[in-house]
């Protein structure tokens, strides 16, 4: 999640997507919707599997990017770049217990 704010945007990260292979569609929620943090808000397809998505904080979903839905295989050429939605943070504590990049990458090793 990129923090700018009371805003985050949520993504999944580069480790993910090789996991998932290559992306085929991607739901995804409404603006207004309002999220608990671990809740799942969308799906992700692949040809491999479908995964839920989850909110990695509580907030409400202020922006879609609505263009993965025409082109879901951004996610692939570009995880870190291909956002899914904006959340404005109700609880901006929840983001300390967040990992950073180096945090998450020793744990995917």
């Amino acid at each position: 999640m990129d923090l700018s704010g009371d805003r985050g945007k949520v993504g999944i990260t580069d480790y993910a997507q090789q996991q998932l292979g290559d992306v085929v569609y991607v739901e995804l929620p409404e603006v207004g919707v309002k999220l608990k943090q671990g809740q799942s808000f969308g799906t992700i397809e692949s040809v491999k599997a479908v995964s839920e998505l989850y909110a990695p904080v509580s907030g409400e979903v202020v922006e879609v990017n609505a263009a993965l839905k025409e082109k879901p295989e951004v996610v692939n050429a570009d995880p870190h770049g291909s956002w899914m939605i904006v959340v404005r943070l109700t609880n901006a504590g929840e983001s300390d217990a967040l990992l950073d990049a180096s945090q998450y990458q020793a744990l995917v090793k």
